[in-house]
């Protein structure tokens, strides 16, 4: 979601002297490089833009890390809470896959991690509390033992194994809760913002929920509302043989990651103004605007594209702004910082300003508006305010912007959704489209 307060950023000061102390003294501070392999790398739209009149461009802002602790040394041990639905939807085949999907879990971890197994279903169970995979076949027998119930009681299933990751305190752990969920809340504080405010204070708390709905009939608002608010991922799972993968899949992630609690904030210099980061909402500071970042995973990066504007000036160069990441390394939790330089070069040739056209960071613009247009799409699909025929159009030229740009995973997400609504299946295509607008949203890449 995007925020812009005109209250907090609007109106220039007018030129004089003080605006010296926005020359750059250091060009080479628009690419940082840290410790552990992180890197941050500041580029405009155009270098050059006209110094005698207000000005408008975007900055393309991506931070890396192409090494991190998965790539240097022993991964981080998890403290992974697994919270299943066991309502009575889930009775047959979905809890035998979700079961399996467990066991394999199990398989996975090793003695130095944490597990806990939460079930709901009207009430909650729970049935590992927080304890070191030192015996798998016993951990295995509990699984095997879950019976279906009949309501979801979603908000204390997830409150639960919040509760349990949380209560182990020790530092140097992965903190995460996987929810898996195939139907709405039924039991239990229900309503959305309540739940989606518990997921905001668990990501407080140092833990994230990633949330996976099973089959046709969970709600992909609220579940994708559950990973925005708490960092963590959201998937789609539309057949139940497909468990056992898309929990490995998250797994896997969990064990490469490199960086957590990100907070990007921008410091615009004299004269200048943050008017959004497509996709993220904003919280003013100060000096400058705030965006908390999605984990990251080693070899991973976020790309994220912020629009600027500018006051006029005498000509010459400039830093506009200074950026900065903040996390903590995965490894040992250390926090850590990352800074680089926004730099744009004011002239007086309209053909310099013209010819500085970064053409990379113009396609990351086309992404971020492709991005803007399938949200837009997606809600048109759920109010019925868009026929199929037109929105079958919109999401053909959305995937053509985003499979052009590179976007190769949200391009096939959106595909696949092309081929549910051509089948009829508009409800999984709007669960497909809500896994693609998320990641877009996030701007995470390989």
């Amino acid at each position: 979601m995007n925020s812009f307060d005109p209250d907090k950023t609007a109106g220039f000061p007018p030129p004089d002297a003080a605006g010296a102390q926005s020359l750059l003294p250091n060009p080479d501070r628009t690419q940082m490089v840290a410790p552990g392999g992180y890197s941050l790398i500041c580029r405009p739209e155009n270098t050059a833009l006209l110094a005698s009149d207000a000005a408008h461009n975007h900055l393309l802002v991506q931070w890396r890390a192409e090494g991190g602790p998965a790539a240097s040394g022993p991964r981080m041990p998890l403290n992974l809470a697994l919270a299943i639905d066991r309502s009575g939807s889930m009775e047959g085949e979905p809890l035998q896959y979700a079961q399996r999907a467990c066991a394999q879990i199990i398989d996975l971890l090793e003695p130095s991690d944490i597990l806990t197994i939460v079930t709901f279903a009207e009430d909650v169970d729970v049935l590992v509390p927080a304890r070191r995979v030192v015996n798998r076949a016993l951990l295995k027998e509990h699984v095997a033992r879950i019976t279906t119930g009949n309501t979801t009681n979603l908000h204390d299933g997830i409150l639960a194994a919040a509760n349990q990751v949380a209560s182990v305190g020790a530092k140097g752990y992965v903190n995460r809760v996987l929810v898996l969920t195939d139907g709405e809340p039924t039991a239990g504080i229900r309503d959305f913002q309540s739940i989606t405010a518990q997921a905001a204070e668990q990501r407080n708390r140092g833990v994230t929920v990633t949330a996976l709905g099973f089959g046709p009939e969970y709600n992909e608002e609220l579940l994708a509302g559950i990973a925005r608010r708490s960092g963590g991922n959201y998937y789609y799972i539309a057949r139940p043989e497909l468990l056992p993968e898309v929990f490995r899949s998250e797994l896997v992630s969990m064990m490469r990651l490199a960086a957590r609690n990100a907070k990007l904030t921008i410091r615009p210099a004299k004269w200048n103004r943050v008017r959004q980061v497509y996709g993220h909402r904003l919280s003013f500071t100060p000096d400058g605007v705030e965006v908390d970042l999605a984990d990251l995973e080693q070899g991973a990066a976020l790309t994220l594209l912020a629009e600027m504007d500018f006051g006029p000036r005498p000509t010459g160069e400039y830093r506009c702004a200074t950026v900065e990441v903040e996390f903590e390394d995965a490894q040992g939790g250390a926090p850590q910082r990352i800074a680089a330089d926004a730099v744009w070069t004011f002239t007086s040739d309209p053909q310099e300003a013209e010819a500085s056209l970064d053409a990379g960071v113009a396609a990351e613009l086309q992404v971020a508006l492709a991005s803007q247009q399938l949200e837009r799409t997606l809600m048109g699909m759920r109010t019925q305010q868009l026929d199929g025929q037109t929105a079958m159009l919109d999401l053909q030229r959305t995937q053509q912007i985003l499979a052009s740009s590179g976007r190769s995973t949200q391009a096939a997400e959106v595909t696949m959704a092309l081929d549910n609504l051509r089948r009829g299946d508009a409800n999984a295509a709007e669960k497909t489209l809500t896994g693609a607008s998320l990641n877009l949203e996030r701007g995470k890449t390989e």
